[in-house]
């Protein structure tokens, strides 16, 4: 092959479009990386530093604080409960209620996929929901942060395209084969998709992770709190300057209020955030596919 030679205009526009790509990774890495520099700092440097990558101070103060609690580590396993079980819920009612409406041959399509679309505008509202959620008994248990929500209208329409994209002689071929509808969908249609499994997956995991309001409504017990309702009642102790004195240490000096809402952040965040490297590679793709037809 030729050598190929670049011309003076597009050597530019290269340079200008990796400087323009570096300076919008740097405005969305910078504030993270302070948000876990500050979690460190003390309180003077963080009244006198406006902005710093590196306290001059370390401490673990607000870690000290926000872990001092038993509680904190139960609400981290509920929470991963929550996100794991919750999760597969979603993935399972999604996936098995978007292949049978990706047959346009189903009896009554059109109707489900109308109704379905109805709920992306309209919505029963916050007392309904709870009355709902209060008659099937389901207060005051992890199923009422699971199961409200165990289909998302947009996520379903998404991949029910998706399984329309599949070739129909896969279909005819495994059919051929002895497979019914079931063996069709676990053997043939759930190995092409992971791509957009593992993308709702994430999403699915991502809602569920960061979810507070739903356990606020229906979870009274705080031993049943997830890790989010447990941070904000945590942050709203730090700034009244009161706190559980049987499950504080009495002897502790209380961080400054700004270092704990950071460490917050960076506890809420590094778990979920750790998830994605292992879905990476099959994001972009889950993404956009199943978007192009309708």
């Amino acid at each position: 092959m030729g050598k190929r030679y670049r011309t003076v205009s597009g050597t530019i526009f290269d340079i200008s479009n990796y400087l323009l790509l570096s300076l919008f990774a740097l405005c969305a890495i910078l504030p993270f990386i302070y948000i876990v520099s500050g979690s460190f700092a003390t309180d003077v440097e963080l009244t006198q530093r406006s902005f710093f990558l590196i306290p001059k101070t370390f401490s673990m103060a607000a870690y000290e604080f926000i872990f001092s609690t038993d509680r904190l580590i139960r609400s981290i396993g509920v929470s991963v409960y929550v996100t794991v079980v919750g999760t597969l819920v979603n993935l399972f009612f999604t996936f098995t209620m978007a292949y049978p409406l990706a047959k346009r041959g189903l009896l009554g399509r059109n109707t489900m996929l109308n109704l379905i679309l109805f709920t992306m505008l309209f919505s029963g509202g916050m007392v309904p929901t709870y009355i709902v959620v209060k008659s099937l008994g389901l207060l005051d248990t992890y199923w009422s942060l699971m199961l409200p929500g165990a289909i998302n209208a947009f996520n379903l329409i998404i991949i029910k395209n998706f399984f329309q994209e599949l070739p129909a002689e896969l279909e005819e071929a495994a059919k051929i084969d002895g497979c019914n509808e079931i063996g069709l969908l676990w053997r043939i249609v759930l190995p092409l998709s992971k791509p957009v499994l593992a993308t709702f997956a994430l999403f699915y995991a991502v809602g569920h992770w960061n979810n507070f309001f739903n356990a606020l409504l229906y979870i009274n017990d705080p031993d049943k709190w997830p890790l989010q309702v447990m941070l904000r009642q945590i942050v709203m102790l730090s700034q009244a300057a009161a706190g559980d004195i049987n499950a504080m240490d009495p002897n502790f000096v209380q961080p400054p209020d700004q270092s704990i809402k950071m460490a917050v952040i960076v506890v809420g965040t590094i778990p979920i955030l750790l998830v994605y490297p292992f879905l990476q590679k099959h994001f972009a793709k889950g993404v956009l596919i199943g978007s192009i037809k309708g």
